[in-house]
């Protein structure tokens, strides 16, 4: 079970194309904005280049980490990793299960509940203590659920 480096690359870069349309002023960007007590002037002043490079590679770390997440197989093959080595039996637990649970779907439903579980307790334990209002937190949980969701699918479903 090798990591699959362009799965985790687009799924990093699906993450900066749902922030582009998550927090695009027609969809929740105005929102966000008003409820991070953000102005024009302050998102403007912003080198964007380093905060998109910044993104992209916390995007890939992300993906990195969410793999054995959606992708069971991950387990058993942490379990291979010892003094051991690679056994035949682990051979033969691929060949009947190597695809087992490996979907689109199956990632999705993991990765959304990852955003759930995970992401969700994050933000809102920081955005509480930030003082920052329910529909801060719901926008940008949000944007990390359906993010997540995405990337899981691509992870998890891409062979």
């Amino acid at each position: 079970m090798e990591m699959n480096f362009l799965a985790i690359l687009v799924a990093a870069i699906s993450a900066l194309v749902v922030g582009f349309v998550w927090y695009n002023p027609k969809v929740f960007g105005n929102a966000w904005m008003k409820a991070a007590g953000m102005t024009e002037e302050q998102i403007k002043g912003g080198n964007m280049a380093k905060i998109f490079v910044l993104a992209f590679i916390f995007a890939v770390l992300l993906s990195m980490s969410l793999m054995p997440i959606v992708i069971h197989q991950m387990g058993a093959y942490s379990l291979v990793q010892g003094e051991l080595g690679i056994l035949p039996s682990y051979e033969a637990f691929l060949n009947d299960y190597g695809n087992a649970f490996r979907t689109y779907k199956h990632g999705a439903f993991h990765g959304v509940f990852a955003g759930i579980f995970i992401a969700l307790p994050i933000l809102g334990t920081n955005a509480l203590f930030e003082r920052k209002s329910a529909k801060y937190i719901l926008i940008n949980s949000g944007y990390w659920i359906v993010t997540l969701g995405i990337m899981g699918a691509i992870i998890c479903g891409w062979r």
